[in-house]
């Protein structure tokens, strides 16, 4: 029986087709769900066995609520990542000819997706209310069942397979260079083909009483010569000024370098919480399935 794999959905997301694109060597069900909170407790609850879920756009930074509930809310560890290049596209209704831009009197996307646009809607729409729903593929949605309505929406190029909609412009993202990382977590491991770059990913709660503790971190890795790829502060909700940092370490946990870091920074006061190492992948349309 195909295991399941949760993903924001509806049909037709950039979340489906990340979902879709990592090389899985087994058979899958993928189920769409309401939001990325949604998906991660379907796995968390056991509903499925995984899920896939944004974490980081190049453009428009993390995406707080996947990392938030990852460290607060459940304990699902990182299995793999995969980074999607994303090009947005405005949609409409299919007319027999298609809305111009100054009759379009509503955008809907997501926030994200929005964000992604500014400067195309500042130039080309600046007269339409902007609408933000909680994915590209239900603004699709909810635009293709009101053709009767000058709206458009904010998705990929998959939503015109799946609604009847057409392009009323291509590739209207503001940079060319645009991706999103999407992670894959789930309780137990699954079959993965090796990948040539991993990473570490940490959590790291400093001592409150111990000034200077995030330079003694971050020095256990450099004297290592161990390589960080990011490092970002979240709030640990427990007060103005408390954070946990995460950090991106550019290696899978081995037996001599990390646990030696690990130990210097837990020997400080700080405590570690391991979110996952595991295999990086960049999108291949050979793996889409």
């Amino acid at each position: 029986m195909a295991k399941k794999l949760a993903f924001l959905g509806p049909h037709g997301t950039f979340s489906e087709e990340a979902a879709r694109s990592f090389p899985i060597e087994e058979a899958i069900a993928y189920v769409p769900h309401g939001s990325i909170i949604e998906a991660i407790e379907a796995v968390w609850n056991d509903q499925v066995e995984y899920g896939v879920v944004p974490t980081e756009n190049s453009i428009e930074g993390t995406v707080n609520s996947t990392l938030d509930w990852l460290i607060h809310e459940v304990d699902l560890p990182i299995l793999a990542e995969l980074a999607l290049p994303v090009s947005q596209h405005l949609l409409v209704a299919k007319r027999d000819q298609v809305l111009p831009f100054s009759e379009i009197t509503r955008v809907l996307s997501h926030p994200h997706a929005i964000a992604q646009c500014h400067i195309f809607i500042k130039e080309y729409l600046p007269h339409a209310t902007i609408e933000y729903v909680n994915s590209t593929a239900l603004a699709a949605q909810i635009v293709s069942s009101k053709p009767e309505e000058s709206w458009a929406a904010i998705g990929t190029r998959l939503n015109t397979r799946i609604y009847p909609l057409q392009f009323a412009k291509e590739n209207i993202e503001d940079y060319d260079n645009n991706f999103t990382r999407f992670v894959l977590v789930g309780k137990e491991p699954l079959p993965l083909p090796a990948s040539e770059m991993e990473k570490t990913t940490i959590q790291v709660t400093l001592p409150e009483d111990f000034p200077g503790a995030l330079y003694q971190v971050l020095a256990a890795f450099a004297w290592r010569k161990i390589n960080l790829s990011r490092i970002e502060s979240r709030p640990t909700k427990r007060g103005l000024g408390s954070y946990y940092f995460i950090i991106d370490i550019e290696q899978r946990m081995d037996d001599v370098l990390l646990p030696g870091a690990f130990a210097e920074i837990e020997a400080l006061g700080c405590q570690i919480r391991q979110l996952g190492t595991y295999p990086l992948y960049t999108y291949q349309r050979s793996t889409a399935k």
